[in-house]
């Protein structure tokens, strides 16, 4: 008989919406640029909410909520996890730098690291990734203070962006939460 039993929702010890709104978060910002599948944007809401990040900027033609679609993957997490629409990210980039924010592309670049290379002192963070085809811009990639990848073993060597960002933001929350 095995000794592992599937817990219900009601056992699962969740925040209500109060309490996660009010709650303390990892100082993550998790940038949305030109992000064209509204269920990527979705899921990377509920993927930000169950990592506890600060929030999300949405930017370029990355569409906002409320959209069907968004609320359809995002189960909610669009009204938790607080967020902002910036048609240019330059201006939220060059701001959030200013105030001592990391800026880091999530890409295969010349010059990127495996993103689980960062350290605690390097937070806050703020992780940008782009076009689910085209990636995060030149432009962008210059403004990034460094550029992380996801090491990766087959022959693809892209994941969904979505799949991606997960990825990244739990990686980073570990990394964050090794300090406390």
């Amino acid at each position: 008989m095995s000794q592992f039993r599937k817990l219900h929702g009601t056992e699962m010890d969740r925040l209500t919406v109060e309490h996660y709104c009010g709650s303390p978060k990892h100082p993550i910002i998790l940038m949305l640029h030109n992000i064209r599948s509204m269920w990527n944007v979705g899921s990377m809401f509920r993927t930000a909410d169950g990592a506890g990040i600060e929030k999300i900027i949405l930017s370029g033609y990355t569409a906002t909520p409320p959209r069907k679609e968004i609320d359809k993957t995002a189960l909610g997490a669009q009204d938790t996890v607080a967020w902002e629409y910036h048609a240019d990210p330059r201006e939220a980039l060059k701001s959030m730098k200013h105030n001592g924010v990391r800026i880091c592309g999530l890409e295969i670049a010349e010059g990127s690291h495996p993103c689980a290379d960062l350290t605690p002192s390097d937070f806050p963070i703020c992780l940008i990734v782009g076009n689910e085809v085209d990636g995060l811009e030149e432009e962008l990639l210059q403004l990034c203070d460094e550029v992380l990848e996801i090491p990766q073993y087959g022959t693809k060597h892209s994941l969904n962006v979505a799949v991606a960002a997960g990825i990244v933001l739990f990686e980073l929350v570990q990394i964050y939460r090794r300090a406390m």
